[in-house]
Order: structure tokens, then sequence, then C-alpha cells
């Protein structure tokens, strides 16, 4: 009875120990992978934010912003006001 104690307990801790290897291996791969995503999307947005020639390229312009633009007031008449303190 006692041998059975001490294999059993011998065994939950040889894989108790595995267990912790296997996830510490993973965690550590899964941050490097991490840290290299994050290092190429600052890259990639350090390349778009600095073209070369200074001039900006516009991929899309939405439907909703061309509308509103059309809508806007070209000019109007100028009205004079006093601001009041109290």
């Amino acid at each position: 009875m006692v041998k059975a104690l001490i294999i059993i307990l011998g065994i939950g801790w040889l894989l108790g120990q595995l267990i912790r290897y296997f996830l510490r291996s993973k965690l550590a791969k899964f941050a490097q992978q991490v840290s290299e995503a994050a290092k190429e999307q600052q890259q990639a947005q350090q390349r778009n934010t600095n073209p070369k020639n200074g001039n900006v390229h516009v991929d899309h312009i939405p439907d909703n912003f061309k509308a509103k633009r059309s809508k806007e007031i070209k000019g109007g008449d100028y009205v004079d006001y006093e601001e009041v303190k109290e």
C-alpha cells in the first residue's frame, strides 16, 4: 500500500514537472511570436508614416465623407456678436 502511494506521488510529481516544462516552453515561444509581430507592425507603421517623396497616397475615401462634403455650406453671412461676461 505504501509503495503504491509513493509510486502514485512520484508519477504525479513527474507529470507536474513535465507539464510545467512544456507550458514554459510554449509560453516563451508565444511571447517571442508576439514580440516579432509587434516589431513587424512597428516597422510597417514607420514605413507608412514617412513617405519618401513627401506625397501622401489615399487608398480609399469613405462614401459618408463624400456625402457630407457635398452638403457643407460654401459660404454665408457674417454675424457680428458681442461676448457678454457676467
